[in-house]
């Protein structure tokens, strides 16, 4: 839309993973030299992790770009199938037509292709980009798959790729047989200051904008502070804010645009948090003095664990409920919440499934067991009167048997293996 105006030849912050646009910090560069020295040498597992957006899939694919004609690739890009479905998608991928009906014969012909691929100074690669998802059998056979190798050298290099779950994930006991077998591991860290201008202007120079367009300091320090390092984030505040330039007839983009963009894609309810610390001088009185008490509203609401939390899960968990305060706190404060209140003297048990020190922490735990179709809570825990634990708990029972059914049924799953019924008025927890 803007391209023409800014004379770009496409768009230089768009989503989809081009390794053309690949910019290396130095975080970036090391996952790079990880990855490579774990295809080359052989080593067999590979894990790459970071947050969403981080840039985990270009990098992955921008090595692969340069490492040669003799590096055969399958990519995974949605781990959802089956354990057959798996090992077709495999084959194929690696230009194998599937005759095998059964588990044991299609392995049989992934390992005659990857002992021809390897016989000829071939190396076959398989990347499993949001490897987090994968469910426990599904990792299993990927740990056998592992097992094809010859006396000297693995013959199929797994690239694991996944968000920061996925380290949490490999630490189960279930899983420790797979995580003993990872040879090398990087977790890509998220741009800093100097690295998120460099990158901006890297993007605009691929795109061919020939110096034109300009980003001020005050727009770098908020597009910094918005987007918090993350490569993603970036590409969706800056891609906005030269929308916002284009409609005014601008080369220079400024910190009241990068404002408005970032407004507008939380108005979408894009993944872009706003939570600005100080208001520049420089923005007009009325809309500074909106963002702040806007601001300060919703941080004060944080500090607190009462509405932000409130409304937060009610858009994360249809069947969410209002967060349960911590069951230690006063009558007097426990009166000021009389929903919550109510909750615990209805419903006196609930299942604690993890503590973490942020709230951020507790609400990647609520994605994770969102789909047991439970009201989620978030209780905040003063633990010896200093550190502030956020409890992440889930249903609410009225009887002692009925939280130790669904409490059973729970820890079935592996990825969850360590809940307990606690009853909420007391804050006890009950053994079994």
């Amino acid at each position: 839309m803007y391209e023409e105006f800014y004379g770009l030849k496409e768009k230089p912050f768009s989503l989809t993973p081009d390794p053309e646009f690949l910019y290396l910090s130095t975080s970036h560069n090391e996952a790079m030299e990880h990855l490579a020295y774990g295809i080359t040498q052989k080593q067999g597992f590979i894990l790459i992790t970071g947050e969403v957006g981080a840039g985990k899939t270009t990098i992955c694919r921008a090595l692969l770009n340069r490492l040669g004609e003799k590096i055969s690739i399958a990519l995974i890009l949605n781990p959802f199938f089956s354990e057959e479905e798996l090992l077709r998608y495999i084959l194929v991928d690696f230009g194998v037509t599937p005759a095998g009906k059964t588990k044991l014969e299609l392995i049989e012909e992934l390992n005659t292709f990857l002992i021809n691929h390897s016989s000829g100074g071939g190396v076959s690669v398989l990347i499993i980009d949001e490897a987090q998802n994968l469910s426990f059998p599904m990792m299993e056979q990927i740990r056998i798959l592992s097992n094809l190798e010859t006396e000297k050298e693995k013959l199929l290099q797994i690239v694991l790729v996944g968000q920061e779950e996925l380290r949490e994930k490999l630490k189960l006991p279930g899983l420790r047989q797979l995580d003993q077998r990872i040879a090398v591991r990087y977790h890509l860290q998220h741009l800093n200051g100097k690295d998120i201008q460099v990158y901006i202007y890297h993007r605009l120079t691929i795109a061919g904008s020939g110096g034109k367009i300009s980003f001020t300091n005050g727009a770098l320090r908020w597009i910094g502070r918005f987007s918090r390092g993350i490569p993603r984030l970036i590409n969706l505040l800056c891609d906005r804010a030269l929308l916002n330039g284009y409609a005014r007839q601008k080369y220079c983009i400024t910190a009241r645009m990068v404002l408005q963009a970032a407004n507008s894609l939380r108005d979408e309810e894009k993944s872009i948090s706003i939570y600005p610390v100080v208001m520049s001088a420089r923005l007009t009185i009325g809309f500074g003095v909106a963002l702040f008490i806007l601001t300060g509203f919703f941080s004060y609401a944080i500090v607190q664990g009462k509405f932000t939390w409130h409304f937060q899960h009610r858009r994360i968990e249809n069947n969410a409920v209002s967060p349960v305060s911590n069951p230690m706190q006063t009558t007097r404060e426990m009166n000021s919440e009389a929903e919550v209140y109510t909750i615990a003297r209805d419903f006196p048990y609930t299942i604690h499934v993890a503590s973490f020190l942020t709230m951020e922490d507790a609400q990647k735990k609520i994605q994770q067991i969102k789909r047991f179709d439970l009201p989620v809570f978030i209780s905040k825990y003063h633990f010896q009167g200093k550190k502030i634990w956020y409890r992440v708990l889930m249903g609410k029972f009225k009887t002692r048997e009925d939280a130790f059914a669904v409490q059973k049924k729970i820890r079935e799953h592996e990825d969850i293996p360590y809940v307990h019924v606690i009853e909420a008025i007391s804050d006890v927890a009950i053994g079994k």
